[in-house]
């Protein structure tokens, strides 16, 4: 990125606005102010018209809320003349604001007729007509609701009161009682006072409650009625003037930015600067374009180029009065402006670019820092696919994740889209390769052993005591992973310190975690520790092993040699920052917890055998560590029966399904409200462990973050056309 200053007499400034906001390249810096003291600039001030603009603005997103219009209402682009703007807007206005008040009318009016009949149920409720509820001079009336009994009790102990009758309904009652001579008018009320009863205000109506509620039912269909006929015209307006709307507040959206664009010019009385940032490979065209524009009223100028340096303090600053670069007008070619950090565009395209959703959740990298989105892509699929490895649930991910991207244009759902179809179509194809669908095995019963004929899948999760091995291997392999993958993080470092700050800064803090983390896996895959590490991770990799790469561990003398190499890194660590010798275990400890990529794949396929266990039932053939497990998909063998030539051992359980027509209906339910908890929880738990890596062990070692999104001057339209 090239920062650039365009610096023009106030003459010109709208023509050179203009053409920047055509070209949209530049990325503008906010002045802030210290020139004033030394060369008179000050904030600059919206061009004429701002205000208006600003004012229809805001009116024509008033008429798109009050009619409901929405993007998706627009057909074409459309050229909006000034004069549209005037009188034919505040007719649309005049009409649409006449309407909406008479809506919000009709909308009052309903509502108090929905609260007459709301109030109205309870005298229903009571059967007594209106008109015998009020209006005595010798008799007090009180209706409310409560019980009955409590009410009656403290009536006839209030001294106040001389007779009394109660009229009842299955929730209300009507208390009708004769005070005595000299008794307050509320004499009848007070004596409910502490009593469980709430009291209703009697309506100002006459008659039965059944015909004044027929009559506000009336009232309130023909106020829905005008509601209706309302609400078509706004609806009518809305479809014949929505594409309109749309155009005008894009046109006037544009206005707006470009009459207050001097608020981010340094100005004087006579002139002004604008700085901002554009690709420097477009510097020759932005600065082309404004001459041509412009022609020599306007000076651009490139003030300096976006490089690493290695001072170590200035991370993006190089002047390009060296290399060709014309001198700033204001002092002599150095930063003037803000002393800002170029903006930032996140290059990623295709299946990438969802992931960078992702890396934003953290932050959006500097300009100075590698991009991690790649990184992501490849390998966050992939840890949440090794955890998760089912077919079915792979599908499952992948059709939703199909869904969010389809579904939705643009932002996070659809980012968040494209990474659950990655994550989905890597749990697929992990499905496959264990063989399972749903954790049964029939992939390996009709793909791996009846088509192509192999004794087993080409990996195993481990859960039967025959595949036992596969789980202690796959900690290794997790152990394997997390080495590479933290290595790539410290690889990163290193570069981003040996561009930044140069070699030596790059090989203490970078090159030092590097020799550390190396050193000591190498010590600990040797001879050189003995018996003490566990013997799982020698065997894995070994050329009879799980895995057979032909790696047992390494020898004796490499294994102190590696160890070497880590105290060697932690001297260099020392020497660069002495305090940061207190995380001197860190290189054990962060690969350590890549094992939960093992843990979790060993948990989430013991809950999908154990809702297929409760369901189907699991027999055994074989004993000790020869035992394989086998889910009575069909019906339950029994101990003694012969199961491909193999004699049934045990039985586990014989499940839900093969008890009965009830077990039938209960097993299905079981099987698939089971299915869909480990489905949502292998976001939980694979997904979240699959994060956590990348965020905490990954990122940790070389993304920082704080970086701006590149957002230059200018508009893409949408709704508009200027041809």
């Amino acid at each position: 990125m090239s920062k650039v200053s365009v610096t023009g007499s106030r003459g010109v400034m709208p023509e050179v606005i203009e053409a920047v906001h055509d070209l949209r390249l530049l990325h503008v810096t906010e002045y802030d102010g210290s020139w004033q003291e030394e060369f008179g600039f000050e904030t600059g001030s919206p061009i004429e018209g701002a205000e208006s603009a600003s004012d229809k603005l805001v009116t024509v997103r008033s008429l798109k809320s009050i009619l409901g219009v929405e993007d998706t209402d627009s057909g074409r682009q459309r050229i909006v003349p000034d004069d549209a703007l005037g009188e034919p807007l505040e007719e649309i206005q005049a009409e649409v604001n006449e309407l909406d008040d008479r809506r919000a009318e009709l909308e009052n009016e309903l509502r108090a007729v929905d609260e007459e009949i709301d109030a109205m149920e309870p005298f229903v409720d009571l059967g007594l007509d209106l008109d015998l509820l009020s209006g005595y001079e010798t008799l007090q009336v009180v209706v409310g609701q409560g019980k009955v009994d409590p009410v009656e009790r403290a009536v006839v102990d209030a001294d106040d009161i001389s007779a009394y009758e109660i009229f009842s309904g299955e929730r209300t009652h009507a208390v009708f009682g004769r005070p005595v001579d000299g008794a307050d008018e509320m004499a009848l009320a007070d004596a409910l006072v502490g009593v469980e009863f709430a009291t209703l205000e009697v309506p100002d109506a006459s008659g039965s409650p059944e015909e004044h509620i027929r009559d506000l039912e009336q009232q309130k269909r023909e106020v829905e009625s005008k509601l209706e006929t309302v609400e078509s015209e706004l609806h009518d307006i809305a479809v014949e003037e929505g594409e309109f709307l749309l155009a005008a507040e894009e046109r006037l959206a544009i206005d707006v930015q470009k009459t207050e664009a001097p608020l981010s010019f340094a100005t004087t009385e006579n002139a002004f600067v604008a700085e901002g940032w554009i690709p420097s490979e477009r510097y020759n065209t932005f600065a082309g374009t404004l001459k041509d524009e412009v022609g020599e009223h306007v000076a651009v100028e490139e003030l300096e180029r976006a490089e690493f340096s290695r001072d170590g303090h200035d991370h993006a600053r190089e002047d390009v009065a060296e290399s060709g670069g014309t001198v700033a007008a204001t002092d002599g070619g150095t930063v003037s402006m803000a002393n800002d950090d170029p903006p930032v565009v996140q290059k990623n395209s295709g299946a990438v670019k969802p992931f960078e959703l992702l890396v934003q959740a953290v932050n959006r990298p500097s300009y100075y820092e590698f991009d991690p989105t790649i990184i992501l892509f490849l390998t966050f699929p992939t840890f949440f696919g090794f955890m998760i490895g089912d077919f079915g649930y792979g599908v499952i991910y992948t059709a939703i994740g199909f869904f969010l991207y389809s579904k939705f244009d643009d932002g996070a759902l659809k980012s968040m889209g494209g990474v659950t179809i990655a994550a989905g179509l890597f749990t697929t194809l992990f499905g496959i390769l264990y063989g399972e669908i749903f954790g049964f095995h029939l992939i390996t019963q009709y793909f791996w052993e009846g088509m192509l004929g192999l004794s087993h899948p080409p990996i195993e999760k481990g859960l039967s005591p025959a595949t036992a091995e596969w789980a202690l291997g796959w900690l290794t392999v997790s152990v394997a992973v997390g080495i590479i993958h933290v290595n790539v993080g410290y690889v990163f470092d290193f570069f981003e310190n040996y561009q930044l700050h140069g070699p030596k800064d790059a090989v203490l803090e970078s090159g030092s975690w590097i020799l550390m983390l190396n050193g000591l896996w190498i010590w600990i895959f040797s001879d050189a520790l003995g018996g003490v590490p566990p013997e799982f991770l020698f065997t894995t990799f070994a050329a009879d092993g799980l895995i057979p790469l032909g790696f047992s561990g390494f020898s004796f003398i490499v294994g102190w040699g590696g160890f070497g190499l880590y105290i060697l890194g932690a001297v260099l660590l020392g020497m660069g920052e002495l305090a940061e010798l207190v995380e001197f275990a860190a290189p054990l400890s962060n690969v350590l917890s890549y094992t939960r990529l093992g843990a979790v794949l060993i948990a989430k396929a013991s809950m999908a055998f154990a809702v297929n266990l409760l369901v189907f039932g699991v027999f055994v053939t074989g004993e000790g560590s020869e035992a394989e497990w086998h889910f009575g998909l069909g019906h339950m063998y029994h101990v003694g029966d012969m199961y491909h030539g193999h004699e049934v051992t045990d039985v586990l359980f014989g499940g839900i399904f093969h008890s009965g027509a009830a077990g039938v209906v209960g097993g299905l339910l079981v099987l698939v409200v089971g299915h869909l908890v480990v489905l949502a929880l292998g976001v939980t738990s694979a997904g979240l462990q699959a994060v956590r890596l990348e965020y905490v062990e990954f990122f940790n070692k070389f993304f920082e973050g704080g970086g701006r999104a590149y957002n230059p001057f200018g508009y893409d339209r949408e709704f508009t056309t200027e041809d």
